[in-house]
């Protein structure tokens, strides 16, 4: 009897899973993106920092490779990518970059050269 209320409970339980949720605020989804932008920022930190100790190995196995392999013609370096420092953390929402008003060059220009004529 026990295994029959165990398994029809747990069936209970299962099925209130399956309800539907309403949809995200925007509020929810603002901070939702803002969460997404969080992370991919750190996962380039964490590459820059990955890229930062390969260099370092790299440098110093080269370092310790050189006095063995004076009289052999030393084979070049192989070329690495620079590290790119991925900055601090900057979010700009969407919507509000979207709702910005977009300045003409002209109009930009001439609001440059009427500063200079000052």
């Amino acid at each position: 009897m026990k295994p029959i209320f165990v398994c029809v409970a747990a069936l209970v339980l299962s099925v209130s899973a399956f309800a539907k949720l309403p949809a995200p605020s925007d509020e929810a989804k603002a901070k939702a993106a803002e969460a997404a932008a969080k992370a991919a920022h750190g996962g380039k930190v964490e590459a820059y920092l990955l890229c930062k100790a390969q260099d370092k190995v790299a440098a110093r196995t080269n370092k310790a490779a050189k006095p063995a392999v004076k009289d052999a013609k030393a084979a070049p370096a192989a070329s690495t990518s620079a590290c790119v420092d991925p900055g601090a953390f900057v979010y700009t929402p969407a919507a509000a970059a979207s709702a910005a008003p977009a300045v003409p060059a002209a109009a930009a220009s001439a609001v440059v050269a009427d500063k200079a004529k000052k």
